[in-house]
Parts: C-alpha cells; sequence; structure tokens
C-alpha cells in the first residue's frame, strides 16, 4: 500500500492552490477593471484600451464577448487535456509533469495579457486580449485539472480529503486576496477634499522617473502584476517538485478514448447535478469578485484603496470558518451546507443592491458616508460564512464523485471530473464576465465621447439582482444531488462519523 501524505505534505500540497488562484484572481479582478475603468479612473489617467459600452448587438461588450469566446476554445482543450493526464504513462506519475510544464507559461501570458499599448481603442488591442485569454486558460487548464484530479488521488479517506480541501481552501483565499494588492499600492486615488489626484506608490515612482501620467497608472499595475506573477510560479512549482506523485499513488492509467471518457463523466447524474449547481456558484462568486471594486468605488463612494481592506476582512473572517468546516459536515453533511453557502452569498448580493440605490451613500469619487461603512462592514461579515462552505466543500463533492465512479466501473477518470469541474469554473466566469461588463453599463452615465460609458448605481442594482437569481438557482439544483448514495458507496471504517449526518437522507 502506498503511503499517506502527512499534515506538512499537504501543506506544501495546497501551495500550488495559492499560485493558480493568484494568477486567477488577478484576471477576476482585473481584466474587467483594467479594460473597462470607470469615470474615476478615467480622470486618474486609465486609458480605455477597448470600446466600451454594449458595443456588440446592443447588449454585449467587446470585452464580454473576448472572454465568451475563449470558453469554445476550452470545450476542446479541458477534456483533452483531462485524457492526457488520466492515461498518462509516465514514470514521474499522471499529474506532475504536465503541472511543470504549465507552470511558467500560466504565469508569463498572465502578464503580458496586460503588457498592450497600441493606444486607446485601437482594434490591436482587442486582437492582443482575445489570444492571451486563449492561451491563460489552455495554461490554466493544463495545470489546474491534474492539480485537483490529486485531491482526491491523495486524499485517501474522508478526513484526508477534507484536510486537503481546507488547506487548498486557505490557499485559494489569501491567493484570490493577494490579486488585490495592486488597488494599494498602484494607480492613483483622488483627494476627495480638494479634488487633487495624488500618486501611489508605484505610480508616483514612474511619473518621477519622468513617465507621463497615463503611461505611469498603466505600468503602476503591470509591474504589480509581474511581481505576483512570480510569486505565483514559484508557489506553483514547489509541489510539483517537493512531492514525488509516485509514492503516494498507485498510478492506473485510464484506457478509454478521449470522448468516451467525457460522455461517461457527464452521464453520471450525480455529477451532472452538482456541475450544474456549480456553474451557478462560479457566476456567483466571480459576479462578486469581478464587482466588488465597482461596490466599493460606485455603489458606496469610497476611494479604491479600500476594495483590498473589504477583501481583506472578508479573507480574514472566513479563514477563521475554516477550521470548523469538517466538523459542520459531521453534523449535516456537505449538500446542506453547500446550500446554505448559496443563500448567504444571495443575501450579500441582496446588500449590495441596496447600498447602490441612489441616495443611500455619495457618489463616486465624493467620499463614504455612515451608510457606506454599514453596507460594506454587513457585506464583509456576512460573506466569511458562505466563502469558507463554498471555498471548502464543492472541491470534496467532486473527489467523493470520482471515487465513487472509480469504483463502480472500474475506470480511474477524476482527472475528467476535475476537468468538467475546471470548464464550470470557466464557463461560469466567462457567463459573470458577460452578465457583468453588459449590466454594469446598461444604464450607464457617459463621458466625454459616445464610446465612453462608466459604470453607474443603476447598472450595479442591476447586476446584484441577477447574481442573487443565480445564487438561488445554484441552491436549487444541487437538492438533486444523492449524497448519501455516493457516500455510502465510498464509505471506509473511518468515515463513519461523516454517514452519521445523513443517514437520514434519501438516496
Amino acid at each position: 500500500m502506498k503511503k499517506r501524505l502527512s499534515k506538512k505534505q499537504m501543506i506544501i500540497f495546497s501551495l500550488g492552490q495559492f499560485g493558480w488562484s493568484l494568477l486567477g484572481g488577478i484576471i477576476s479582478a482585473w481584466l474587467v477593471t483594467f479594460f473597462m475603468p470607470t469615470k474615476a479612473d478615467a480622470q486618474l489617467g486609465a486609458t480605455q484600451y477597448i470600446i466600451g459600452g454594449l458595443a456588440i448587438g446592443g447588449f454585449l461588450t467587446i470585452i464580454g464577448l473576448i472572454t465568451a469566446t475563449s470558453r469554445i476554445f476550452d470545450a476542446v482543450t479541458d477534456p483533452l487535456i483531462a485524457s492526457l493526464s488520466d492515461s498518462s504513462k509516465c514514470k514521474r506519475g499522471r499529474r506532475i509533469p504536465f503541472m511543470q510544464v504549465a507552470a511558467i507559461p500560466f504565469a508569463v501570458v498572465t502578464v503580458l495579457l496586460f503588457c498592450i499599448d497600441f493606444g486607446a481603442e485601437n482594434w490591436l488591442n482587442i486582437l492582443w486580449v482575445s489570444i492571451m485569454i486563449v492561451l491563460f486558460y489552455l495554461f490554466m487548464t493544463m495545470y489546474c485539472t491534474p492539480y485537483n484530479a490529486l485531491i482526491s488521488e491523495f486524499g485517501q479517506n474522508q478526513e484526508d480529503r477534507m484536510f486537503i480541501s481546507t488547506s487548498i481552501s486557505f490557499t485559494y483565499l489569501f491567493g484570490t486576496l493577494f490579486a488585490y494588492i495592486p488597488f494599494v499600492v498602484a494607480g492613483a486615488s483622488m483627494n476627495t477634499d480638494t479634488g487633487v489626484i495624488t500618486n501611489k506608490m508605484v505610480t508616483s515612482m514612474l511619473v518621477n522617473g519622468g513617465m507621463d501620467q497615463a503611461s505611469a497608472y498603466a505600468w503602476s499595475f503591470r509591474i504589480c502584476f509581474i511581481v505576483l506573477a512570480v510569486i505565483a510560479c514559484v508557489a506553483m512549482l514547489i509541489p510539483s517538485f517537493a512531492l514525488k506523485e509516485t509514492d503516494f499513488i498507485d498510478p492506473k492509467p485510464s484506457n478509454e478514448n478521449v470522448f468516451r471518457s467525457l460522455a461517461s463523466t457527464f452521464k453520471n447524474k450525480d455529477f451532472g447535478a452538482f456541475s450544474a449547481s456549480d456553474i451557478m456558484y462560479w457566476v456567483g462568486l466571480t459576479m462578486f469578485q469581478t464587482g466588488l471594486p465597482y461596490f466599493v468605488k460606485v455603489s458606496m463612494g469610497f476611494d479604491a484603496g479600500m476594495v483590498m481592506l473589504f477583501m481583506g476582512g472578508m479573507s480574514i473572517l472566513a479563514a477563521v470558518f475554516y477550521p470548523f468546516v469538517t466538523k459542520f459536515v459531521k453534523k449535516f453533511g456537505k449538500k446542506k451546507l453547500v446550500i446554505a453557502g448559496f443563500l448567504g452569498l444571495a443575501l450579500c448580493y441582496a446588500i449590495a443592491a441596496l447600498c447602490s440605490i441612489p441616495g443611500f451613500c455619495p457618489e463616486e469619487g465624493a467620499g463614504a458616508n455612515g451608510l457606506s461603512w454599514a453596507f460594506g462592514i454587513a457585506i464583509m461579515v456576512i460573506s466569511a460564512l458562505p466563502m469558507a462552505l463554498l471555498g471548502i466543500i464543492p472541491q470534496s463533492i467532486v473527489a467523493d464523485v470520482a471515487e465513487a465512479e472509480a469504483k463502480t466501473t472500474g475506470q480511474n477518470r477524476e482527472g475528467m471530473f476535475f476537468a468538467a469541474r475546471t470548464f464550470a469554473m470557466k464557463f461560469g466566469q466567462s457567463i459573470a464576465m458577460i452578465l457583468f461588463t453588459s449590466l454594469a453599463v446598461a444604464m450607464s452615465s457617459k463621458g466625454s465621447s459616445a464610446d465612453e460609458v462608466y459604470p453607474d448605481k443603476s447598472g450595479m442594482i442591476i447586476v446584484a439582482c441577477v447574481a442573487v437569481g443565480f445564487c438561488v438557482l445554484g441552491a436549487i439544483l444541487l437538492m438533486f444531488y444523492r449524497e448519501k448514495h455516493i457516500m455510502k458507496t465510498i464509505a471506509k471504517e473511518e468515515d463513519k462519523e461523516f454517514l452519521k449526518a445523513i443517514e437520514n437522507e434519501k438516496e
């Protein structure tokens, strides 16, 4: 029998999640923010590289269309990479070699995506971003699909699986949090009392070095992205070299071809119910991550630097709940807790809609008031438990379903199951980007020219209300997942406590 990972080795493994979530967080937090600036951002020097507003058919933005079309490419690469990993006969294992190859280009492409300077609203900017976003998701798949498959393979029982899921949720949370650092150290801010633009750390250095305000504003973010990408790359490489896959796993390559394997994966009705719900989760989460800078600046009237404060507060409070999630699972089961997480996230969006109502909070750039702080703190506190539940439990559910399938069919297709979840993640993120970029400017204010369209409070109300609907739908869809059936299929002697929580559930 192969060795079990020690707790220390599980923590080392979780560093890979920190790396890829940091790169993913840069895209979630900055793809829209960088290419669809607010009116205040434009006054500070932000360049509108891509035409804003509903430029496609009167209901779709160009940046939204770019993210949507990249999903077509993913529909091919996700199952292909999963099948290659599942069927790999490499002596070093089925997963680690893919992670080692993908880490460096994954980090490089993340930075290159933002390194365009063909002038404002130049069609070459659209071409550049389109190519880079496709490459970004390709290398994300090459790293994440094999990495996530190891959760099921390294977790030999429910206790190990929950510890791994908790560890990678910690690193996911803080990886995402790191992606918000540029809000504090880059860019520029407006002094609401004097109306004077004050340079932040990196921008100030570049302006003092002779760079004009617009170029300094853009490069202040790019420099931050470079530093963060290097950190992410190192974090992704550590587990791939520190852990020898074959010491812990006896690789059993799947002999199914890619199309049969993919069809078998989606024929699993429990995975189908989970996957549909999971798409709703990623829509809700991405709209939250993408929308946070806009809710903070446009809806509540805070300075951009407060985005990091609120994100940091949410992350710390969520981390407080992490050690208790396994105990909650033993008491209530996984499905009920994920449904509770969906409803908690929906409540946060309902509050975000309220704070966007004109008259409650000041306009963008006018400075926050007492209600701004009340709304911000309420969202920060209420989101903590849902973020903890939704950050940990879904990963372990996929691992459970993959193990149950392997026991039932004899085919070890963990990679394909996690590829399907990776696709659900990216598909959900894509829907969120389309919806956010379109809805945020649906009733928008215009700048000095017809193409200068900026998100406003009305758009943020629509965004929040639509997000509530997705969260509620996710909770409903998960009700069709047969948790008791799956758990009984994979249960081991040491998993008795986990079975007690769902003994009264229907199969």
